[in-house]
């Protein structure tokens, strides 16, 4: 169920959401804070994927309108949409997928299956499951290209935790204790 609101914008199949940085803004590489994610796009979701490609198109005419003939062609372009098997070898979470990064200077809003808030910071992390949705733009500093907007997530399922981090129930077992009362 993905739509296009503009051409700019999509609104991702199910994703997986990695280096979620989705509650508290980060500088990244000492630039501005924002809020960030790397979203994990299955090579299967051709649906995703072409939406992508279609909204970096239509990212890539409105740099060129904005910029003229500075605004060089798709081939010399920085592009968003990556490859995780070529980008990220080794990472068995990116294997057999693209993946794009998206942040924002704005919180995105971030709803459940029902599209209530989830207020609870622990539920949305770094292996969720989610729909995403991201808007394309041109940007011309010292190099050129099309970036990814970060706007709302909707999670859909839990997944396994990214980033190595173990959790209590898997690093313990339950330890009988004796009741002192008796």
């Amino acid at each position: 169920m993905m739509n296009n609101v503009t051409n700019t914008k999509v609104i991702t199949d199910i994703v997986r959401l990695s280096y979620a940085n989705v509650w508290e803004p980060k500088s990244i590489n000492g630039g501005a804070e924002k809020y960030s994610v790397s979203l994990i796009i299955p090579k299967s979701d051709t649906k995703t994927i072409e939406a992508i490609e279609r909204a970096v198109d239509a990212a890539i005419e409105e740099g060129k309108k904005k910029h003229g003939r500075s605004f060089p062609n798709k081939q010399a372009l920085k592009l968003p949409l990556r490859d995780g098997d070529i980008d990220r070898p080794g990472d068995d979470a990116y294997a057999d997928s693209y993946f794009v990064n998206a942040n924002s200077v704005s919180p995105p809003q971030i709803v459940d299956q029902s599209v209530a808030p989830i207020l609870n910071r622990s539920d949305v992390y770094s292996g969720v499951y989610a729909r995403v949705s991201v808007n394309f733009y041109p940007f011309a500093s010292q190099n050129k290209g099309i970036a990814c907007g970060l706007g709302n997530i909707q999670k859909i399922k839990d997944g396994e935790p990214l980033g190595g981090k173990a959790s209590a129930a898997s690093d313990f077992s339950s330890v009988p204790t004796d009741d002192f009362l008796s």
